[in-house]
């Protein structure tokens, strides 16, 4: 333990901010550096200093406080400054549609139109034929409509901006219903009930938990009602002794009363992949009268954040025009991603061959073998030299194991999609520490730990990040 007079002793030994910019370290950092920012980092290194110096039974070794020993911690903490602190990452968990690693990959299609949009001006809200302002919808409108079938499309910043949008449009000041078992939270604490309460509507539940019934419609039904509002459960399942209505039950109830029917569809499938036959297809919802359709353009659409709106004329119209729509109007950049996504979707084998989201769920199980073949291999060091292979795994450590994939964002819940997936034992048996040295590489790699193994999935490695994945691994074993 330090004793009271030592730590007087090391806080007077401390260099002062001015002592340590005289260093010739630190003056090279003010030549490529703001001065602002550099007194900035060495204020915060004495300041850690300090504290560690006061903390009950820490001791800092003399040399520790000088000028010249300070100015490395000076430049590491410079360079996190000015270093963008988004940080690419190799996704090895199996769940394609991570939303804590961003949700979709974006197609290559997308990613020019983004680089363009970015890096030039457009004709985001200018209609070049008449030289007037035009509106940014107009770059997705017919394309949405062509895919869905709808009469009238419309884009905002998210799906649960686009439901907000929506129930505010056609319901504040009057009432919407909802069956209990839809009352879903869709992530990081955002429920339905409190999107609603935003609106201005007044929330009616009907109906229980696993059962609910048009008569329980029909009998909350009263003058203010305005809507009914379906959400599908993407992201759980009720199974067993359930019952809801038909959607275009719903439709005629809503319509006879002159009242709309919202339909949150969630996810967004479009593709025609066997895994999305339990999701509603939105043409579907259509079909059945929903008056408005919702879903997200970054869950199984596979583009950028957006809540996408299709549906009839006079309902997505009033959306429109709601003076929220500026408030949640999505930005030129994703508009840009949306746009050329959309357009690879008009060939659906393209779109499948094309969009990393889609390209993964539907990889066949040869594509998952070759690239785990080749990431063990890699970890191994065959066919390297001798003097490589001496820095590789022993042939024991790794192994190729059937794995679960997941499709993630909360959508197909109950749906396992089979996979294949590379386990490496480390020698020291330290699994949860391998795993935590390779999150924090220079290229950041998340998997999932296994019976005191990592396990790496190939569902969603892309066939370009195998070799630098067994780099990443390799130099993460030390």
């Amino acid at each position: 333990m330090t004793k009271p007079d030592d730590k007087q002793s090391q806080l007077r030994g401390l260099a002062a901010v001015d002592e340590v910019l005289r260093e010739p370290a630190v003056e090279e950092l003010l030549e490529r550096f703001p001065r602002d920012l550099v007194v900035d980092a060495t204020r915060a290194v004495l300041d850690r200093l300090r504290q560690e110096i006061l903390q009950q039974g820490t001791e800092v070794a003399a040399e520790a406080l000088t000028p010249a020993m300070l100015a490395p911690w000076i430049e590491h903490l410079l360079t996190v400054a000015v270093t963008p602190s988004l940080k690419r990452v190799i996704n090895a968990t199996g769940v394609v549609v991570h939303t804590n690693l961003g949700r979709s990959v974006l197609p290559l299609e997308s990613l020019e139109a983004i680089v363009m949009a970015a890096g030039n001006y457009s004709d985001f809200e200018f209609g070049l034929a008449d030289g007037a302002r035009a509106s940014r919808q107009d770059h997705v409108h017919d394309v949405l409509c062509t895919l869905t079938g709808a009469e009238d499309a419309l884009v905002v910043n998210n799906n649960a901006a686009a439901v907000l949008l929506a129930v505010a449009a056609t319901s504040r000041g009057g009432e919407v219903l909802v069956s209990r078992g839809q009352m879903v939270e869709i992530g990081d604490g955002f429920r339905i009930p409190d999107i609603l309460a935003e609106s201005g509507a007044d929330l009616v539940e009907v109906g229980t938990t696993n059962r609910t019934y048009l008569r329980d419609y029909e009998g909350a039904w009263g003058e203010q009602t305005r809507a009914i509002l379906r959400v599908h459960t993407s992201n759980y399942r009720i199974v067993g002794f359930t019952s809801e209505p038909k959607l275009d039950e719903l439709a005629t109830l809503a319509h006879e009363h002159g009242a709309v029917l919202i339909d949150d569809l969630g996810s967004g499938a479009l593709a025609g992949l066997e895994i999305f036959t339990e999701e509603p297809a939105v043409s579907a919802s259509l079909d059945a009268g929903a008056d408005i359709v919702t879903f997200s353009g970054d869950k199984l659409l596979g583009g950028p954040q957006a809540g996408i709106v299709v549906g009839n004329r006079d309902a997505v119209e009033v959306m429109r025009r709601h003076p929220l729509a500026r408030a949640l109007r999505i930005d030129k950049l994703d508009l840009a991603a949306l746009d050329a996504l959309l357009r690879l979707y008009l060939d659906p084998e393209r779109a499948i061959e094309r969009i990393p989201t889609l390209a993964m769920l539907a990889a066949p199980e040869s594509v998952l073998r070759a690239r785990a073949e080749r990431l063990r291999d890699g970890l191994i060091g065959t066919g390297a030299p001798p003097e490589q292979q001496a820095l590789c795994l022993p042939e024991a450590a790794v192994e190729i194991a059937a794995s679960v994939a997941r499709a993630g964002a909360g959508s197909l819940p109950v749906t396992e999609i089979p996979s294949l997936a590379v386990l490496v034992a480390p020698p020291d048996g330290d699994a949860e520490g391998l795993a935590a040295r390779l999150r924090r590489g220079l290229t950041g790699v998340v998997g999932r730990v296994h019976e005191d193994r990592l396990l790496l999935d190939m569902r969603t490695v892309r066939d370009d990040e195998v070799d630098e994945l067994a780099a990443c691994v390799l130099v993460a074993l030390g």
